[in-house]
């Protein structure tokens, strides 16, 4: 059993694309509830499933365990709850850990957070110039929550925290 845990935050400005690596992700939720999740993943030409419970502080814990990616196509199309995440992962390496950067396309074009996996809630880190303000344990950015509450249909007061 993995332990994840990440800290999230806004993105300033795109001065990450310059120097990072870009995978290509969709992905969808089987399952989506406040305790658990259990996620099916395409991350360029490799699948996934991911068994999460709920998050503790900045911690939760994580099962993943590699898939068909012809399975996974057909859970995406035919089991998982609909609409589906689409996202460019941007990886750039910054202070010592591996930054990952999402630009979300289709129901959630426009949103871009960053995040960091740490190996432990008390790891200090340092921010890059690009990153904004936390949104770490606010519900509203977990993916599970942008597949069923979608960025493009938020309500204008959801905006003044970005």
């Amino acid at each position: 059993m993995a332990k994840e845990i990440e800290r999230k935050f806004m993105v300033k400005d795109m001065s990450f694309k310059a120097n990072a690596v870009a995978h290509r992700i969709v992905q969808g939720y089987i399952c989506s509830e406040n305790d658990r999740v259990v996620r099916v993943r395409i991350k360029d030409d490799h699948a996934y499933i991911t068994i999460k419970n709920a998050t503790i502080g900045y911690s939760r814990d994580e099962f993943e365990y590699p898939i068909p990616v012809a399975d996974a196509e057909v859970m995406l199309k035919d089991i998982c709850l609909q609409p589906i995440i689409e996202k460019t992962r941007y990886v750039l390496p910054f202070g010592g850990f591996d930054w990952e950067i999402d630009c979300f396309g289709g129901i959630n074009e426009g949103l871009i957070i960053a995040e960091i996996e740490l190996p432990d809630e008390e790891t200090e880190f340092q921010l890059p110039p690009f990153v904004g303000k936390e949104i770490t344990g606010n519900p509203r950015y977990y993916n599970a929550c942008l597949a069923a509450h979608p960025f493009t249909e938020w309500k204008e007061e959801h905006f003044k925290e970005l």
